[in-house]
């Protein structure tokens, strides 16, 4: 049964200051490529027919009850460890919000859907691979567990846009995603850098209160510092839940950290093949520093960017005190993450410790393929015989094997009940290498195919299903 539909506009109650008002791009010819009911059954809007969808994610005719214009909002931000003031809402806005079947308030944001006030030299507009890419990202990592945003609408447009990173001219679309709210560490930059304090405060409380269920006391310290520390947690589970999965977001900019903690806004995204912590997503990424192995701390250099923007109010050491808690964390909640991910019951964190050692260092000397060797013991001890008839089986009977073969097989599967699933009577498991998502780019490009994106999408949730996801 699906959810009511509850709007509950409540970025409003913010008032002036925070984002402008904006117009929906008019767009003359829409397509609906995809639309994701399963999400939508969580906010109680997958009842709408496909013309009543793209009066809404196409037109952005408003919801009921819901935000009467859209609003683009204002956040400064690092990129690239360069403070940059000229950012903002560039060719996206907040739609509407609503809560989902839990009682969490929810945002229907865009990307690709026209000009706003920061759009600076930009078209606003979205590229469909673009917007195919990001549909994989979000279905990949929600079936692997990461807290991300959903990709809830695409429709393509039918403008011809010119890309110096694609063939153009290439096809538009416009992509509406839900998600855990939209406020970013560097919307919180932007309030310190204009000495807004006033702002500043409001914004803490009601990130607080909306997002974390506390209640804001009278003293704007204690909130901020508070507020500090549940972003500190959020991020440090996001950190390790992205390590674990095997993903590279690629630019980790104080702009694109939520600070609910969600993944989101994908752009030149990767898989890892194999366990290379140099393996970067971005072409323009020269440094590499948001390759794999340095994510953990590219967000915990963005965390310090919040405590910064908290620096004026409050003394330096206290907010220090908080964010140096983060590598612990990250730490603890990495383990969790890897442990679920083997599909294991755990030890002792001394044994604990070892075996995801030995792992480590069983991928990096054979280069075993990443999500191969986590498929092929899926389940520990259990898997063994799966395992032997693995296309990795050659790395397992290697002398580099040795320390994590002797470690894993005595590791007891948590549920014995996953591996009677389809998904593990399979000889390889589903992956998102940078070829298969060039290779389902190219069956709409050349052929306008479709099926075979709608087919990995299927196979994709056959795996979150398999892993209990």
């Amino acid at each position: 049964m699906s959810t009511p539909y509850i709007a509950d506009p409540c970025f409003l109650t913010l008032g002036e200051g925070f984002a402008d008002i904006v117009e929906a791009a008019k767009f003359s010819n829409l397509t609906l490529r995809y639309r994701n009911d399963r999400a939508a059954a969580t906010v109680g809007l997958d009842g709408l027919s496909d013309d009543d969808w793209i009066q809404h994610f196409g037109h952005f005719k408003p919801l009921k009850d819901n935000l009467p214009q859209p609003l683009a909002q204002r956040y400064h931000g690092h990129q690239f460890r360069v403070y940059n003031p000229e950012i903002g809402d560039g060719r996206g806005f907040l739609f509407a919000q609503m809560r989902d079947d839990s009682g969490r308030l929810l945002d229907l944001g865009t990307k690709g859907s026209g000009t706003t006030p920061h759009s600076r030299s930009g078209d606003g507009r979205l590229t469909l691979k673009g917007g195919v890419r990001e549909i994989l990202a979000t279905e990949m990592l929600e079936a692997l567990g990461v807290n991300t945003s959903k990709s809830f609408s695409l429709i393509e447009t039918h403008e011809e846009l010119m890309r110096g990173d694609e063939p153009s001219p290439t096809r538009s679309s416009v992509l509406t995603r839900l998600s855990h709210g939209h406020i970013r560490i560097g919307t919180f930059q932007r309030l310190s850098f204009i000495q807004d304090n006033v702002r500043l405060e409001q914004l803490t409380n009601y990130v607080l209160t909306t997002y974390f269920g506390e209640s804001s006391s009278a003293d704007s310290k204690d909130n901020m510092l508070k507020l500090l520390d549940f972003v500190t947690s959020t991020t440090a589970q996001l950190a390790a839940e992205t390590m674990a999965s095997g993903f590279v977001h690629g630019v980790l900019n104080s702009d694109n950290i939520n600070v609910t903690g969600e993944s989101f806004d994908y752009g030149p995204w990767r898989f890892l093949p194999h366990f290379e912590p140099e393996f970067t997503a971005a072409y323009f990424d020269e440094r590499g520093l948001y390759a794999y192995g340095r994510q953990p701390q590219a967000i915990q250099w963005d965390l310090y960017q919040l405590a910064g923007a908290f620096s004026a109010l409050i003394p330096e050491k206290d907010l220090l005190d908080i964010v140096e808690q983060y590598p612990k964390r990250f730490e603890g909640a990495m383990h969790r993450a890897l442990m679920q991910r083997l599909g294991v019951k755990p030890k002792s964190q001394a044994e604990d410790g070892a075996m995801l050692t030995h792992l480590h260092e069983f991928m990096s000397r054979t280069g075993a393929g990443y999500a191969q060797t986590f498929f092929d013991w899926f389940g520990g001890g259990a898997s063994r015989d799966r395992a032997a008839k693995s296309p990795a089986q050659k790395h397992y009977a290697s002398k580099a094997a040795e320390g994590f073969m002797n470690a894993i097989t005595s590791y007891e599967v948590i549920d014995a009940q996953k591996l009677d699933h389809p998904y593990f009577k399979q000889n390889a498991p589903c992956t998102m290498l940078i070829e298969e998502v060039e290779t389902l780019w190219a069956h709409i490009a050349d052929s306008d195919d479709w099926q075979p994106l709608y087919s990995k999408i299927e196979a994709i949730r056959q795996m979150g299903e398999a892993l209990g996801v």
